[in-house]
Protein backbone atom coordinates (compact mmCIF):
# COMPACT_ATOMS: atom_id res chain seq x y z
CA UNK A 1 0.00 0.00 0.00
CA UNK A 2 1.63 3.49 -1.07
CA UNK A 3 1.88 6.50 0.48
CA UNK A 4 -0.80 8.96 -1.03
CA UNK A 5 -0.33 12.26 0.06
CA UNK A 6 -3.00 15.07 -0.31
CA UNK A 7 -2.86 17.38 -3.54
CA UNK A 8 -4.84 20.33 -2.07
CA UNK A 9 -4.94 20.74 1.98
CA UNK A 10 -6.96 23.53 1.86
CA UNK A 11 -9.69 21.63 -0.48
CA UNK A 12 -8.92 18.26 1.40
CA UNK A 13 -9.90 20.31 4.86
CA UNK A 14 -12.78 22.01 3.51
CA UNK A 15 -14.35 18.46 2.70
CA UNK A 16 -12.97 16.56 5.29
CA UNK A 17 -15.32 19.01 7.21
CA UNK A 18 -18.32 18.58 6.08
CA UNK A 19 -19.90 16.44 8.42
CA UNK A 20 -18.00 12.99 7.89
CA UNK A 21 -17.54 12.11 11.35
CA UNK A 22 -17.40 8.39 12.58
CA UNK A 23 -19.69 8.29 15.49
CA UNK A 24 -19.22 4.78 17.48
CA UNK A 25 -16.20 5.18 18.92
CA UNK A 26 -17.07 8.67 20.83
CA UNK A 27 -20.26 7.61 21.77
CA UNK A 28 -18.23 4.26 23.15
CA UNK A 29 -15.80 6.96 25.01
CA UNK A 30 -18.41 9.15 26.23
CA UNK A 31 -20.24 5.85 28.39
CA UNK A 32 -16.44 4.25 29.56
CA UNK A 33 -16.10 8.10 30.74
CA UNK A 34 -19.46 7.81 32.61
CA UNK A 35 -18.69 4.80 34.23
CA UNK A 36 -15.37 6.19 34.88
CA UNK A 37 -16.67 9.35 36.42
CA UNK A 38 -19.74 7.03 38.83
CA UNK A 39 -17.45 4.53 40.13
CA UNK A 40 -14.38 6.83 40.75
CA UNK A 41 -17.11 8.92 42.81
CA UNK A 42 -18.92 5.51 44.55
CA UNK A 43 -14.96 4.21 45.53
CA UNK A 44 -14.41 7.82 47.20
CA UNK A 45 -17.30 8.21 48.90
CA UNK A 46 -16.67 6.38 52.26
CA UNK A 47 -13.49 9.59 52.41
CA UNK A 48 -15.79 12.22 50.68
CA UNK A 49 -13.06 12.51 47.78
CA UNK A 50 -13.50 14.87 44.77
CA UNK A 51 -11.62 12.97 42.72
CA UNK A 52 -14.94 12.31 40.33
CA UNK A 53 -15.05 16.10 39.47
CA UNK A 54 -11.20 15.81 38.52
CA UNK A 55 -12.08 13.17 36.07
CA UNK A 56 -14.74 15.09 34.57
CA UNK A 57 -12.85 18.30 34.11
CA UNK A 58 -9.92 16.41 32.58
CA UNK A 59 -12.57 14.17 30.43
CA UNK A 60 -14.31 17.77 29.31
CA UNK A 61 -10.91 19.02 28.77
CA UNK A 62 -9.88 15.39 26.85
CA UNK A 63 -13.22 15.61 24.71
CA UNK A 64 -11.85 19.49 23.78
CA UNK A 65 -8.48 17.47 22.80
CA UNK A 66 -10.34 15.01 20.62
CA UNK A 67 -11.72 17.44 18.41
CA UNK A 68 -9.10 18.85 17.78
CA UNK A 69 -6.95 16.46 16.63
CA UNK A 70 -10.08 14.62 14.73
CA UNK A 71 -10.14 18.29 12.56
CA UNK A 72 -6.47 17.76 12.11
CA UNK A 73 -5.34 15.63 8.65
CA UNK A 74 -3.40 13.21 10.17
CA UNK A 75 -0.67 13.32 7.47
CA UNK A 76 0.48 16.64 8.51
CA UNK A 77 1.43 14.44 11.65
CA UNK A 78 4.10 12.86 9.28
CA UNK A 79 5.92 15.87 8.49
CA UNK A 80 6.21 16.88 12.43
CA UNK A 81 6.23 13.03 13.82
CA UNK A 82 10.62 14.04 14.69
CA UNK A 83 10.07 16.89 16.20
CA UNK A 84 7.06 15.48 18.28
CA UNK A 85 9.32 12.90 19.60
CA UNK A 86 12.23 15.45 20.34
CA UNK A 87 9.89 17.39 22.25
CA UNK A 88 8.52 14.61 23.81
CA UNK A 89 11.58 13.42 25.32
CA UNK A 90 13.08 16.65 26.75
CA UNK A 91 10.41 16.02 30.08
CA UNK A 92 11.29 12.82 30.11
CA UNK A 93 15.07 13.18 31.21
CA UNK A 94 13.47 16.28 33.60
CA UNK A 95 11.48 14.32 35.50
CA UNK A 96 14.42 12.27 36.83
CA UNK A 97 16.57 15.40 37.59
CA UNK A 98 15.43 15.60 41.73
CA UNK A 99 13.84 18.66 42.56
CA UNK A 100 11.65 18.51 39.18
CA UNK A 101 10.30 15.22 39.45
CA UNK A 102 8.16 14.47 42.15
CA UNK A 103 8.42 10.95 43.76
CA UNK A 104 5.73 9.14 44.94
CA UNK A 105 5.33 5.75 45.96
CA UNK A 106 9.03 5.29 45.24
CA UNK A 107 8.50 6.23 41.68
CA UNK A 108 9.69 9.45 39.87
CA UNK A 109 7.05 9.84 37.06
CA UNK A 110 5.81 13.67 37.49
CA UNK A 111 6.23 16.96 37.11
CA UNK A 112 4.02 19.02 38.94
CA UNK A 113 3.00 22.03 37.72
CA UNK A 114 0.96 23.84 39.53
CA UNK A 115 -2.00 22.16 41.20
CA UNK A 116 -1.77 19.83 38.79
CA UNK A 117 0.78 16.77 37.87
CA UNK A 118 1.88 15.97 34.55
CA UNK A 119 3.23 12.34 33.42
CA UNK A 120 5.53 12.53 30.66
CA UNK A 121 5.83 8.72 30.23
CA UNK A 122 2.18 9.26 28.30
CA UNK A 123 2.78 11.98 26.23
CA UNK A 124 6.12 9.57 25.28
CA UNK A 125 3.73 6.84 24.46
CA UNK A 126 2.56 9.37 21.48
CA UNK A 127 5.54 9.87 20.61
CA UNK A 128 6.58 6.30 20.09
CA UNK A 129 3.71 5.68 17.98
CA UNK A 130 4.31 8.45 15.50
CA UNK A 131 8.26 8.48 15.36
CA UNK A 132 7.32 4.60 14.55
CA UNK A 133 4.20 4.78 11.95
CA UNK A 134 6.90 7.46 10.36
CA UNK A 135 9.77 5.57 9.79
CA UNK A 136 8.08 2.45 8.52
CA UNK A 137 6.26 4.64 5.96
CA UNK A 138 9.43 6.07 4.76
CA UNK A 139 11.39 3.22 4.90
CA UNK A 140 11.33 0.09 1.44
CA UNK A 141 10.51 -3.47 4.48
CA UNK A 142 11.29 -6.66 2.57
CA UNK A 143 13.12 -9.06 4.09
CA UNK A 144 15.21 -8.80 7.58
CA UNK A 145 18.56 -8.09 5.44
CA UNK A 146 16.55 -5.39 3.48
CA UNK A 147 15.04 -4.03 6.50
CA UNK A 148 18.03 -4.09 8.72
CA UNK A 149 18.17 0.00 8.93
CA UNK A 150 15.34 0.71 9.60
CA UNK A 151 15.37 -1.98 12.14
CA UNK A 152 18.18 -0.15 13.74
CA UNK A 153 16.69 3.11 13.59
CA UNK A 154 13.48 1.60 15.40
CA UNK A 155 15.33 -0.18 18.22
CA UNK A 156 16.91 3.64 19.31
CA UNK A 157 13.65 5.27 18.59
CA UNK A 158 11.71 2.68 21.23
CA UNK A 159 14.70 1.85 22.88
CA UNK A 160 15.54 4.98 24.61
CA UNK A 161 12.08 5.93 26.23
CA UNK A 162 11.70 2.70 27.31
CA UNK A 163 14.84 2.59 28.97
CA UNK A 164 13.94 6.41 30.26
CA UNK A 165 10.72 5.40 31.30
CA UNK A 166 12.28 2.08 33.25
CA UNK A 167 14.69 4.36 34.99
CA UNK A 168 11.88 6.19 37.11
CA UNK A 169 10.82 3.27 37.11
CA UNK A 170 7.50 2.78 35.40
CA UNK A 171 6.68 -0.71 33.86
CA UNK A 172 3.40 -0.29 33.46
CA UNK A 173 4.44 2.55 30.41
CA UNK A 174 7.46 0.29 29.23
CA UNK A 175 5.35 -2.98 28.66
CA UNK A 176 2.79 -1.69 26.21
CA UNK A 177 5.03 -0.41 24.27
CA UNK A 178 6.33 -3.21 22.44
CA UNK A 179 3.44 -4.93 21.15
CA UNK A 180 1.99 -1.83 19.76
CA UNK A 181 5.37 -1.44 18.02
CA UNK A 182 5.21 -5.06 16.62
CA UNK A 183 2.02 -4.90 15.65
CA UNK A 184 2.91 -2.10 13.21
CA UNK A 185 5.90 -4.13 12.02
CA UNK A 186 3.74 -6.89 11.38
CA UNK A 187 1.24 -5.42 8.71
CA UNK A 188 4.29 -3.43 7.40
CA UNK A 189 4.93 -6.93 6.23
CA UNK A 190 8.53 -7.05 7.64
CA UNK A 191 10.38 -11.07 6.67
CA UNK A 192 8.80 -13.48 9.30
CA UNK A 193 12.38 -14.60 10.28
CA UNK A 194 12.35 -11.04 12.46
CA UNK A 195 9.25 -12.43 14.45
CA UNK A 196 10.91 -15.68 14.83
CA UNK A 197 13.79 -13.90 16.74
CA UNK A 198 11.60 -11.97 18.13
CA UNK A 199 9.44 -14.46 19.63
CA UNK A 200 12.93 -16.48 20.92
CA UNK A 201 14.64 -13.45 22.37
CA UNK A 202 11.07 -12.95 24.23
CA UNK A 203 11.65 -16.59 25.74
CA UNK A 204 15.24 -16.03 26.44
CA UNK A 205 13.89 -12.70 28.91
CA UNK A 206 11.09 -14.68 30.67
CA UNK A 207 13.05 -17.29 31.33
CA UNK A 208 15.92 -15.12 32.37
CA UNK A 209 13.30 -13.11 34.65
CA UNK A 210 12.08 -16.47 36.02
CA UNK A 211 15.61 -17.41 36.78
CA UNK A 212 16.46 -14.20 38.54
CA UNK A 213 13.34 -14.28 40.45
CA UNK A 214 14.23 -18.15 41.61
CA UNK A 215 17.34 -16.36 42.59
CA UNK A 216 16.12 -13.65 44.61
CA UNK A 217 13.46 -16.09 46.32
CA UNK A 218 16.84 -17.96 47.56
CA UNK A 219 18.38 -15.38 48.60
CA UNK A 220 16.28 -13.22 50.94
CA UNK A 221 15.25 -16.81 52.33
CA UNK A 222 18.78 -18.12 52.74
CA UNK A 223 19.94 -15.16 54.84
CA UNK A 224 16.76 -15.32 56.50
CA UNK A 225 15.68 -11.88 55.11
CA UNK A 226 12.11 -9.97 55.19
CA UNK A 227 9.86 -9.28 51.61
CA UNK A 228 8.84 -6.76 53.83
CA UNK A 229 11.35 -4.88 55.08
CA UNK A 230 14.79 -6.08 53.77
CA UNK A 231 14.16 -4.43 50.13
CA UNK A 232 17.21 -3.56 47.57
CA UNK A 233 19.54 -5.86 49.03
CA UNK A 234 19.25 -8.03 46.07
CA UNK A 235 19.72 -5.81 42.96
CA UNK A 236 23.06 -5.42 44.13
CA UNK A 237 23.86 -9.13 43.32
CA UNK A 238 21.99 -9.14 40.19
CA UNK A 239 22.43 -7.82 36.61
CA UNK A 240 18.67 -8.22 35.56
CA UNK A 241 17.32 -4.40 35.68
CA UNK A 242 14.44 -5.49 37.97
CA UNK A 243 13.93 -3.40 41.44
CA UNK A 244 13.66 -5.99 44.27
CA UNK A 245 9.57 -4.30 44.14
CA UNK A 246 9.07 -5.24 40.92
CA UNK A 247 10.30 -9.57 41.96
CA UNK A 248 8.13 -9.15 44.40
CA UNK A 249 5.02 -8.71 42.60
CA UNK A 250 6.25 -11.76 40.65
CA UNK A 251 6.38 -13.39 43.46
CA UNK A 252 2.82 -12.62 44.90
CA UNK A 253 1.26 -13.35 41.47
CA UNK A 254 3.38 -16.95 41.75
CA UNK A 255 2.81 -17.70 45.47
CA UNK A 256 0.86 -14.60 47.49
CA UNK A 257 1.17 -16.41 50.92
CA UNK A 258 4.71 -16.88 50.52
CA UNK A 259 5.54 -13.16 50.01
CA UNK A 260 3.05 -11.01 51.49
CA UNK A 261 -0.69 -11.92 51.71
CA UNK A 262 -1.31 -8.58 53.86
CA UNK A 263 0.53 -6.19 51.50
CA UNK A 264 1.96 -6.58 48.23
CA UNK A 265 -0.50 -9.76 47.36
CA UNK A 266 -4.21 -7.96 49.47
CA UNK A 267 -5.05 -6.41 46.46
CA UNK A 268 -5.45 -8.89 44.14
CA UNK A 269 -6.92 -10.98 46.73
CA UNK A 270 -9.72 -8.54 47.04
CA UNK A 271 -10.00 -7.77 44.17
CA UNK A 272 -10.93 -11.27 43.34
CA UNK A 273 -13.08 -11.04 46.17
CA UNK A 274 -14.74 -8.07 44.85
CA UNK A 275 -15.28 -9.60 41.24
CA UNK A 276 -16.74 -12.57 42.55
CA UNK A 277 -18.81 -11.17 45.06
CA UNK A 278 -20.68 -9.43 42.53
CA UNK A 279 -22.89 -12.07 41.11
CA UNK A 280 -25.06 -11.27 38.01
CA UNK A 281 -26.54 -7.85 38.46
CA UNK A 282 -24.19 -6.31 41.51
CA UNK A 283 -24.70 -5.11 45.13
CA UNK A 284 -25.95 -1.78 43.11
CA UNK A 285 -23.82 1.59 42.99
CA UNK A 286 -22.11 2.53 45.93
CA UNK A 287 -23.29 -0.09 47.87
CA UNK A 288 -19.88 -2.25 47.45
CA UNK A 289 -18.20 -3.36 50.50
CA UNK A 290 -14.56 -4.03 49.40
CA UNK A 291 -13.90 -0.28 48.65
CA UNK A 292 -16.60 0.91 51.08
CA UNK A 293 -14.52 -1.04 54.06
CA UNK A 294 -11.09 -0.29 52.88
CA UNK A 295 -10.59 -3.87 52.14
CA UNK A 296 -9.67 -2.38 48.12
CA UNK A 297 -7.41 -0.14 49.19
CA UNK A 298 -8.48 3.31 48.87
CA UNK A 299 -5.30 4.28 47.04
CA UNK A 300 -6.14 1.89 44.22
CA UNK A 301 -9.56 1.07 44.05
CA UNK A 302 -10.61 4.78 42.09
CA UNK A 303 -7.30 3.94 39.41
CA UNK A 304 -5.79 0.41 38.87
CA UNK A 305 -8.73 -1.29 40.24
CA UNK A 306 -11.64 0.42 39.54
CA UNK A 307 -13.16 -2.71 37.71
CA UNK A 308 -13.11 -4.67 40.41
CA UNK A 309 -15.61 -1.84 42.27
CA UNK A 310 -17.70 -1.85 38.87
CA UNK A 311 -17.44 -5.57 39.12
CA UNK A 312 -19.17 -5.46 42.62
CA UNK A 313 -21.50 -3.05 42.23
CA UNK A 314 -22.86 -3.60 38.54
CA UNK A 315 -22.02 -7.56 38.57
CA UNK A 316 -21.81 -9.74 35.63
CA UNK A 317 -23.83 -7.28 33.28
CA UNK A 318 -22.26 -4.03 34.56
CA UNK A 319 -19.06 -5.84 33.82
CA UNK A 320 -20.26 -6.81 30.09
CA UNK A 321 -21.41 -3.78 29.93
CA UNK A 322 -18.00 -2.18 29.89
CA UNK A 323 -15.99 -4.76 27.99
CA UNK A 324 -18.79 -4.22 25.17
CA UNK A 325 -18.22 -0.45 25.21
CA UNK A 326 -14.34 -1.12 24.63
CA UNK A 327 -14.98 -3.73 21.73
CA UNK A 328 -17.07 -1.08 20.26
CA UNK A 329 -13.80 1.20 20.27
CA UNK A 330 -11.18 -1.82 19.62
CA UNK A 331 -13.75 -3.02 16.81
CA UNK A 332 -14.13 0.14 15.07
CA UNK A 333 -10.37 1.01 15.40
CA UNK A 334 -9.28 -2.07 13.57
CA UNK A 335 -12.62 -0.87 11.08
CA UNK A 336 -10.91 2.30 10.38
CA UNK A 337 -7.51 0.97 9.94
CA UNK A 338 -8.99 -1.31 7.02
CA UNK A 339 -10.47 1.65 5.33
CA UNK A 340 -7.65 3.37 5.41
CA UNK A 341 -5.93 4.32 1.71
CA UNK A 342 -2.41 4.77 2.91
CA UNK A 343 0.40 2.59 4.94
CA UNK A 344 0.60 5.87 7.47
CA UNK A 345 -3.22 6.02 7.94
CA UNK A 346 -3.37 2.27 8.79
CA UNK A 347 -0.40 2.15 11.03
CA UNK A 348 -1.95 4.70 13.28
CA UNK A 349 -5.07 3.08 13.89
CA UNK A 350 -3.30 -0.46 14.49
CA UNK A 351 -1.23 0.97 16.65
CA UNK A 352 -3.50 3.24 18.46
CA UNK A 353 -6.00 0.14 18.82
CA UNK A 354 -3.28 -2.42 19.56
CA UNK A 355 -2.14 0.11 23.03
CA UNK A 356 -5.99 0.17 23.97
CA UNK A 357 -5.84 -3.41 23.63
CA UNK A 358 -2.95 -4.19 25.72
CA UNK A 359 -4.81 -1.67 28.39
CA UNK A 360 -7.71 -3.32 28.59
CA UNK A 361 -6.72 -6.77 28.42
CA UNK A 362 -4.09 -6.53 31.57
CA UNK A 363 -5.57 -4.58 33.54
CA UNK A 364 -8.71 -6.49 33.57
CA UNK A 365 -6.81 -9.79 33.60
CA UNK A 366 -4.71 -8.23 36.55
CA UNK A 367 -7.95 -7.85 38.68
CA UNK A 368 -9.16 -11.02 38.33
CA UNK A 369 -5.94 -12.55 38.77
CA UNK A 370 -4.77 -14.06 35.23
CA UNK A 371 -1.60 -11.67 35.38
CA UNK A 372 0.82 -9.83 38.05
CA UNK A 373 0.03 -6.37 39.14
CA UNK A 374 1.68 -3.78 37.17
CA UNK A 375 -0.37 -0.71 37.88
CA UNK A 376 -1.78 -0.48 33.72
CA UNK A 377 -4.97 1.95 34.08
CA UNK A 378 -8.29 1.27 32.17
CA UNK A 379 -8.71 3.72 29.75
CA UNK A 380 -11.33 6.73 30.31
CA UNK A 381 -12.43 4.95 33.33
CA UNK A 382 -9.55 4.70 35.70
CA UNK A 383 -8.80 7.95 37.43
CA UNK A 384 -5.46 10.02 35.92
CA UNK A 385 -5.78 13.27 34.36
CA UNK A 386 -2.46 12.56 32.05
CA UNK A 387 -3.79 9.38 31.11
CA UNK A 388 -7.12 10.48 30.05
CA UNK A 389 -5.54 13.23 28.05
CA UNK A 390 -3.08 11.26 26.19
CA UNK A 391 -6.28 8.74 25.55
CA UNK A 392 -8.74 11.59 24.07
CA UNK A 393 -5.04 12.14 21.75
CA UNK A 394 -5.04 9.01 20.96
CA UNK A 395 -8.16 8.56 19.63
CA UNK A 396 -8.56 11.53 17.78
CA UNK A 397 -5.39 10.55 15.54
CA UNK A 398 -7.92 7.61 14.81
CA UNK A 399 -10.95 9.62 14.15
CA UNK A 400 -8.86 11.95 11.86
CA UNK A 401 -7.74 8.52 9.84
CA UNK A 402 -11.50 8.30 9.30
CA UNK A 403 -12.24 11.86 8.27
CA UNK A 404 -9.40 12.38 5.76
CA UNK A 405 -9.57 8.50 4.54
CA UNK A 406 -10.72 9.72 0.96
CA UNK A 407 -9.60 12.55 -0.24
CA UNK A 408 -6.44 11.40 -2.06
CA UNK A 409 -5.91 10.61 -5.70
Amino acid sequence: MNLRLPVDNASVFKTATRGRWDLWTPVAMAGLGAFGIAFIFSAQLPVQGSGWIAQLMWLVIGAGIYVAVSLIDYQIWLGVAHWFYAVCMIPLVLVLIPGIGTQVYGSQRWIRIGPASFEPSEAAMIAVLLITASLLVRSEIGTVRQSLGVLGKLALAVGVPMLLILRQPDLKSAIVLPPMVFSMLYVSRLSGRFFAGALAAFLLVTGLVALDTWRYLDFMESNGYSFQTDKGLYERHSWVPLHDYQRNRILSFVDPDKIDPMGIGWNQRQSLISVGSGGLSGKGWTEGTQARLGYLPRAVAHNDFIFSVIAEEKGFLGSITVLSLFGLVLFNGIRIAGLSRDRFGTLLALGVTVLFLVHVFVNIAMTIGLVPITGIPLPFISYGGSFVLSCCFLQGLVQSVYRFRKDFT
